[in-house]
């Protein structure tokens, strides 16, 4: 049962139904390139194509007085992003690769409204929104005791940088309020063994990436000024660790079955510049009348994220193949924050590859992806104060969409 390589290389697709699903998990971080034979490069774009809006909920504290307009708008703008990679066969025991991605970015912007929920139309004239982008490099070493076997480790270099800022009646006393995120770096790691059975196209990897620790320049004002609630030091933040399966089996001839799942420990990152966080602590101390006064976070999640794809490919003959799969997604918790108000979702996803030579192929692949309902809720949700959860609702983002396509090129030299 012995198949040409198909499912590794074929679904470029697949690692991007996480766009917006779970936090800001977007690459999927795979490694499977560094999996191939031989010497091997590959190249990808995934473009995204969300349609996502909400019915705000119907107060006078967030709905503009005289507007009738209770809908959201669509609030996440289209997105693309690139990986590439190479691996190296130094020895029939030894490999190298490089791997190139984007694992992790987000682009919100809710458009001007007349209910005045989620945009300025007095002063700024802008819309809440977020835009967050990281790249992230990482070199792999791996070690081929004998042919089933391959151990691999290595080190990771990435960079962060990103813009907040937060309009309308739903941000309270932080509208008006924008945080500029500096460019920063830091390192990681990963490591993961990989076992294999050529003769009945069996394949299987686990990874483990670590989690990857920043410092970060903040610069952060109010209604244009700069904000001086607390002594300025960078905020700390956290890009998780994450754990990956894959796995492949022959079941007949020229047909795979394969399993992708990723978990993504979005729980244990949080967000909370240094001017943000005393401000939040003032307005919960006297929303509370002194009884809390901890502050929230601009940005957290509540559980981590759980994802899987499982679907078939078949080879048609050598220059044509072809794979289906369903995929799901646990989201990160509901209530969800304002700036992605998502609750997991399911996927359907479809590839072609076309190899004109042995040497290269040429894959496309997309996929629908069925946004799960959620409420959306400021940051003031769980706090220890009677009646705040019911207050910190804001929207309801019900039936939403996204369509992603993704295009790659692979050559073995």
């Amino acid at each position: 049962m012995k198949i040409t390589p198909l499912i590794f290389c074929l679904l470029s697709i697949y690692s991007s139904t996480q766009v917006y699903a779970a936090g800001m998990d977007q690459s999927g971080q795979s490694i499977l390139a560094f999996l191939e034979d031989g010497h091997y490069a590959e190249a990808s774009i995934t473009a995204v194509s969300p349609d996502i809006s909400g019915k705000i909920r119907n107060r006078p504290d967030l709905v503009a007085s005289g507007s009738s307009d209770l809908d959201t708008g669509d609030m996440i703008k289209d997105i693309q992003y690139y990986s590439a990679a190479m691996k190296f066969q130094l020895s029939p025991r030894v490999s190298f690769g490089l791997l190139y991605d984007q694992p992790f970015g987000a682009n919100t912007e809710y458009p001007m409204k007349a209910n005045n929920t989620f945009s300025d139309n007095q002063y700024t004239f802008v819309g809440t929104k977020a835009n967050v982008e990281t790249q992230n490099l990482t070199t792999i070493i791996g070690f081929q005791p004998n042919k089933y076997l391959n151990f691999y480790a290595g080190g990771v270099y990435q960079s962060m940088e990103g813009n907040v800022s937060l309009r309308g009646n739903s941000m309270g006393i932080f509208n008006g309020y924008d945080a500029n995120f500096l460019k920063d770096n830091s390192t990681g790691w990963l490591a993961g063994v990989a076992y294999q059975i050529p003769e009945i196209a069996l394949k299987a990897a686990l990874t483990y990436r670590s989690k990857i620790d920043y410092s970060i320049d903040v610069q952060e004002s109010l209604n244009g000024e700069i904000m001086n609630f607390t002594e300025a030091k960078d905020t700390k933040i956290i890009t998780p660790k994450s754990i990956n399966l894959d796995f492949q089996t022959g079941v007949s001839q020229n047909t795979l079955l394969y399993l992708n799942a990723r978990w993504v420990n979005w729980k244990n990152s949080v967000i909370r510049p240094a001017q943000f966080g005393a401000l939040s602590e003032l307005a919960t101390a006297e929303l509370s009348q002194g009884a809390y006064g901890g502050g929230f976070n601009l940005d957290d999640y509540r559980k981590d994220q759980w994802s899987a794809a499982l679907g078939v490919g078949h080879q048609f003959n050598e220059k044509i193949s072809a794979s289906t799969d369903v995929s799901w997604d646990s989201g990160t918790g509901n209530p969800a924050g304002v700036l992605g108000p998502i609750h997991g979702g399911w996927g359907l996803g479809l590839g072609l590859q076309y190899n004109p030579t042995p040497k290269y192929f040429l894959s496309a692949g997309l996929r629908y992806i069925w946004f799960g309902d959620a409420v959306a809720q400021d940051g003031t949700y769980f706090l220890p104060i009677e009646g705040i959860s019911q207050i910190a609702e804001q929207a309801d983002f019900k039936d939403n969409t996204a369509m992603v396509y993704g295009l790659k090129i692979g050559y073995k030299f």
